[in-house]
């Protein structure tokens, strides 16, 4: 057999021929994983309003019913409130039982705000967290085979932007300290996973996958590829 054509880069990648299929494979993988081989009663799944953990949602709910799906909605101080109110709206769509859990406080606990604050003023001494919004932006001209910078832009309460370039150290040290984030909104689902009897399904998507762009020990575990429609490393964690 020859050698199947690439696609070209392009909307169409996008385009699944028979998605009730690939849905009801993914729905019966969930479900003989979770129930079969875990024999645990239902699902947790950590939604945020976003197009990954709706579509893990609607698939859970086609799996367990939606008597046996908790939604964790998982907001911090640096949230955006639409975000939980697209969550909200989300769980009553699909009629599951929403909890909220705010994790501002242990990610304090953690001091995750301030070691990430350390490093943004190490390259802006002027950045007051307080006031001044920040991001981190990777610079890297696709025309240029040379490694990708990292530079951190604060915008001020007046609106100017400052934006420095981040040394090694630092770009790792909020990178780290972001962190924190994750890996504590995944302790949470635990504790609802296990005091329930459920399992945890995650919510990454196939290019996170694919790059390796997730959180070890958040996506990556808890993964049952609800949106991964090859299937091949499906795999549901109960702790």
């Amino acid at each position: 057999m020859g050698k199947k054509a690439e696609k070209k880069l392009s909307h169409d990648l996008l385009y699944i021929e028979d998605i009730e299929s690939a849905c009801n494979a993914i729905v019966k993988k969930l479900h003989d994983t979770v129930v079969h081989r875990f024999n645990r009663k239902g699902a947790v799944v950590g939604i945020s309003g976003g197009i990954d953990s709706s579509t893990t949602l609607a698939l859970s709910v086609r799996a367990f019913g939606p008597e046996n799906v908790l939604g964790l909605i998982l907001p911090e101080s640096e949230s955006s409130s639409e975000s939980e109110q697209m969550a909200r709206r989300l769980a009553i769509q699909f009629g599951v039982e929403a909890v909220v859990e705010n994790i501002t406080d242990a990610l304090k606990g953690f001091n995750c705000y301030a070691r990430r604050n350390r490093a943004i003023s190490n390259a802006i001494p002027e950045f007051n967290p307080l006031a001044d919004k920040s991001k981190i932006v990777i610079n890297q001209s696709a025309e240029r085979n040379i490694p990708p910078l990292f530079s951190v832009t604060i915008v001020t309460p007046n609106g100017e932007v400052k934006r420095k370039i981040l040394s090694r150290k630092d770009y790792l040290q909020i990178v780290a300290s972001s962190n924190f984030k994750q890996r504590a909104r995944m302790s949470m689902l635990y504790y609802y996973a296990e005091s329930l009897y459920y399992a945890v399904i995650g919510t990454h998507n196939k290019q996170e996958f694919e790059q390796g762009f997730f959180c070890q020990i958040w996506r990556w575990r808890c993964r049952c590829d609800a949106n991964y429609p090859s299937l091949q490393n499906a795999s549901v964690s109960t702790g």
